[in-house]
This record gives C-alpha cells, sequence and structure tokens, in this order.
C-alpha cells in the first residue's frame, strides 16, 4: 500500500488543502529557529532538508514529487526547528496546517492508522540511514541507497546526494561508474 498517496487521496476528497505555493530555485520553504507546523505536499520539483554548523551544510533528507516534506522536530515539538528546507529546483507544494491535519488524521481509525503507519516507516529509515553512516563504507552507503531510494539518483544533483552520503562528489562519481 502506497500510504502518502492513500493519505494525500483523503485530502484531496475532502478539500483540506490550505493553500498552495511554488518556490522557485534554492528558495527556502523554512529555516532554522522559526517554528514550522505545517505539512507540505510536493507536487512537482525538490528540495533539501539539512543542518548548518559553523562550516558545513549536512544535508539529511530529501523530499521530491507526490512525497509530504516537513519539518519535522517543529511539526511535533512546537517549537523552533533546527532545519533548514531548501528548494533544489523550481517546486510546487500544497500546505494544510498541523491543527487541520491532525483533526483530519483524528477523525478516522483508517486515517490515523495510516499516519502513524507513516511515522514509523520514517522512523526506520532515519534508522537504516544513521546505521549506514556509521558502520558502513561509502560504496556499500552509496549501493544501500540506490537499492532504497533509486528516484533519488533521477531527482537529485549528484553534488547533494554526495553530501547527503557524507562523501565528495569526486568519491560519488567514481562509485557511479561501477
Amino acid at each position: 500500500m502506497d500510504i502518502v498517496n492513500a493519505l494525500y487521496q483523503h485530502i484531496e476528497r475532502e478539500h483540506l488543502w490550505e493553500k498552495s505555493i511554488s518556490l522557485r530555485r534554492d528558495a527556502f520553504l523554512s529555516v532554522a529557529g522559526v517554528v514550522e507546523t505545517n505539512l507540505f505536499y510536493i507536487c512537482s520539483g525538490s528540495l533539501k532538508i539539512s543542518v548548518i554548523d559553523e562550516r558545513d551544510e549536512h544535508i539529511i533528507r530529501f523530499g521530491y514529487r507526490d512525497n509530504f516534506i516537513m519539518a519535522l522536530d517543529s511539526f511535533i515539538s512546537e517549537k523552533p526547528s533546527e532545519f533548514y528546507i531548501q528548494a533544489i529546483k523550481k517546486t510546487e507544494l500544497k500546505i494544510i496546517s498541523k491543527q487541520n491535519y491532525l483533526r483530519f488524521i483524528h477523525a478516522d481509525d483508517e486515517r490515523k492508522t495510516l499516519w502513524d503507519i507513516a511515522l514509523q516507516q520514517l522512523l526506520l529509515q532515519q534508522l537504516d540511514r544513521e546505521i549506514d553512516l556509521l558502520t558502513i563504507s561509502p560504496k556499500e552507503r552509496y549501493l544501500r541507497v540506490l537499492r532504497r531510494s533509486p528516484q533519488l539518483f533521477q531527482e537529485i544533483p549528484n553534488k547533494y546526494i554526495a553530501s547527503y552520503l557524507r562523501m565528495s562528489p569526486e568519491t560519488l562519481s567514481r562509485l557511479k561508474k561501477y
């Protein structure tokens, strides 16, 4: 079952999208230090979620067409986010507020179950990524991400994928040749 599509279809049927926005390439959807509790659906385009320290940007996740994206820390805690969400290319999004989304989810057991499964899948994906970064070689990291998310390599430029995999663009280029 495609949980994202199922949730999207439920929201569509009930006309719950509050607005749509368009981001130009490199525009920020959300920045660190701001409370961002909206849930976004990506109609087209792609975005990156990152944290920035004194020296570097660290990409931790991507979002692309037909997926939801949010500043998860702020969505859950309603406190300022640690994340930057930035368009990689022109991106079209639909928006629903947390309040309206949760009201919608909790009004029906099936939708609640779908949301719970979606959050569990997100958690498992993040755990897999953490294990990959801590325990396996760059080559294995690349191969595992390629198996898990082949769409990533079609939607996202190599320089961002390299950052996500914690390797140089040159290393990624070498690995892709094998």
